[in-house]
């Protein structure tokens, strides 16, 4: 016997946020994919100075990110099934992803909110070290040249907060293109174009993060009520 009244109202609200779910993980999954080969992050964070490979800090936040998408299309998908035919087993395994799932979510977001910070800061020291390779001649200078020249053209910027010392050397042409001196009195150094790129795209992540922990605790509540309701209307 199928539910009815306000149960059934509930059935098809929870078909609905599930499948918006689904549309959410789909859009996570794409946004994903597109910061792992945006080509600005992976211009820089692809580079290597010497033996050293550049920090990859942030690729590991946009893997979790592929893996959340991927389960979240699959759990709105059996959240859509188990609603429409009234299962309370299947309602039961995707109550239980769901709860699963928002853990791992919250995981993460302390994680990235931890290391916020620490991503910018190691690809900035990264830079520093190729740029102060480069301008003082040492073995690897030909690589870091490579590497500096990289972090200018990608992100249309030349010299670091630190290396204001070395105004003269920082303005070669090997290293700088003839435009950037201004850049560099208009205030938009390396450093600070990187704290942009990545500032930019943590707070698109965070806020993406955000409005599914919001579906997520909705789809919870309406599932046990669901749950509840199937249980009750199949006693009588």
């Amino acid at each position: 016997m199928g539910v009815e009244g306000c149960t059934k109202c509930i059935k098809y609200l929870l078909f609905v946020f599930n499948f918006i779910f689904w549309l959410a993980g789909g859009i996570i999954l794409g946004v994903a994919l597109w910061l792992r080969h945006d080509s600005q992050t992976t211009n820089i964070l692809y580079l290597q100075l010497g033996d050293k490979q550049a920090p990859n800090t942030f690729y590991v936040g946009i893997y979790i990110l592929i893996a959340v998408g991927a389960v979240m299309m699959f759990v709105g998908f059996l959240g859509c099934y188990g609603a429409i035919q009234e299962s309370q087993c299947l309602l039961g395994t995707f109550f239980t992803c769901l709860v699963i799932l928002f853990a791992c979510e919250v995981a993460a977001g302390i994680w990235g909110f931890v290391n916020k910070d620490q991503i910018a800061k190691d690809v900035k020291q990264f830079y520093d070290q190729a740029l102060q390779q480069a301008l003082m001649g040492e073995s690897d200078s030909n690589n870091a040249k490579a590497v500096v020249k990289t972090f200018h053209e990608t992100l249309d910027c030349c010299g670091s907060d630190i290396v204001t010392s070395t105004f003269t050397p920082v303005w070669r042409d090997d290293l700088c293109r003839k435009d950037s001196l201004k850049s560099f009195f208009e205030n938009t150094n390396c450093h600070k174009k990187i704290d942009e790129l990545f500032s930019g795209k943590l707070y698109l992540i965070g806020i993406a993060a955000v409005v599914v922990a919001v579906i997520m605790i909705f789809e919870m509540i309406l599932s046990m009520v669901l749950c509840c309701g199937i249980r009750n209307s199949s006693v009588y």
